[in-house]
């Protein structure tokens, strides 16, 4: 039975992204190994190996994850070791050279590079090195949006081949508009403000994810939209920070901080326009999930949020330092059930092309070329 060890930084990436092809996988005959840290009970999976790997290439834990992984890649024999994450893909590289050497195929997933138009010179420096150094230790770098994808080319990364999918896939199944009726229902269930103009992000409260700027903008249409409700859902290192805001701004009255959810599939659908404010992403899982949910959305400008939204088409792109520019953008949608209903559409229309079932026909082909399948 030939086998396949998947590697990531930490075992929830695969719960979040990747259970539909691990059960791809099972479903072909394959053994399925997952390399990564945490105690995670995964299903579609015959092996896993708790390795401690650490989120920053600067933690002395890598050394040791680094050993664990050589000597457990060295134990077994795979046809293909498929990596994923920054450390993940490093470190699977590096322990997997020798098993290379031998015939086994190493795949990297990027999942957004590090090094990326607007990124902090500090990223170029660091990520960008490794990143291409690393490219000759990998049979197939595989890409999730078209800017890493002429990147990786036009730098001239040293893979074997360098391909691009849809990104990790979302289950349209899952997420579906609701009837007027069946939202009304489905905000009494959860709690939510039954007649409120509901603006939804789900995100950890992190410096990338930048909430607070959404806070602003909805201070702004205070007046102009009044029925303007901010839905938040996670936690995180700045959620306190943002509670302040909004405490200062005076629309503390008008977010709701929900903390970390796992009923997003439910929450989402039961709102009217998602928003997105993160500054970096590569191909966000929670845009699809809007698209399929049939909202409008108001995302800032970064690789990941302009290929999904197309501006004026299923939704608006911003500045991510123009909140004046983010509430115009809100009022307009605000004030426009015609408008919200046309671009949602356009997200249903264009997600199928984002589909698990699109991803999984495109790595499919991928994994063709490189093992029996």
């Amino acid at each position: 039975m030939p086998a396949i060890l998947f590697v990531a930084t930490v075992d929830t990436h695969f719960e979040k992204f990747h259970l539909p092809y691990l059960q791809w996988f099972k479903e072909q005959g394959w053994e399925v190994h997952i390399a990564a840290r945490g105690d995670r009970d995964l299903p579609y999976v015959d092996r896993k190996f708790d390795i401690p790997f650490e989120r920053s290439p600067f933690r002395k834990g890598n050394l040791q994850a680094y050993r664990e992984l050589s000597e457990l890649i060295g134990q077994q024999t795979y046809e293909v070791i498929h990596c994923h994450t920054p450390m993940g893909g490093m470190l699977a590289r590096l322990a997997g050279w020798k098993a290379r050497r031998n015939g086994t195929k190493i795949l990297y997933t990027a999942h957004g590079f590090h090094f990326c138009k607007g990124a902090p010179l500090i990223n170029w420096l660091l990520y960008y090195p490794i990143e291409k150094g690393l490219s000759r230790l990998t049979d197939c770098l595989i890409t999730i949006n078209s800017e890493d994808y002429r990147l990786a080319r036009s730098r001239h990364f040293h893979a074997s081949e360098i391909a691009h999918v849809s990104g990790v896939g979302v289950q349209t199944e899952r997420f579906r508009p609701l009837l007027p009726e069946e939202k009304l229902e489905r905000r009494k269930e959860l709690g939510l403000e039954e007649e409120g103009l509901l603006l939804f992000y789900a995100a950890e409260f992190n410096k990338n994810k930048n909430q607070q700027f959404l806070i602003q903008a909805l201070a702004r249409i205070r007046d102009e939209v009044p029925a303007a409700r901010l839905v938040l859902a996670g936690s995180g290192p700045l959620l306190e920070s943002c509670r302040e805001l909004a405490n200062r701004l005076d629309v503390a009255d008008r977010i709701d901080f929900l903390g970390y959810r796992d009923d997003v599939m439910r929450l989402m659908p039961a709102c009217d326009i998602a928003v997105a404010s993160s500054l970096r992403e590569g191909l966000p899982v929670n845009i699809m999930e809007a698209m399929a949910s049939g909202l409008p959305i108001v995302a800032t400008d970064n690789r990941g949020h302009s290929e999904l939204v197309r501006d004026s088409v299923n939704g608006y792109i911003v500045s991510p330092g123009d909140a004046a520019a983010l509430a115009q953008r809100l009022a307009e949608l605000g004030t426009s059930s015609e408008v919200r209903e046309r671009m949602g559409q356009e997200s249903l229309r264009l997600v199928t092309a984002y589909s698990v079932q699109e991803v999984k026909q495109q790595l499919g082909q991928i994994y063709a070329r490189y093992a029996w399948v």
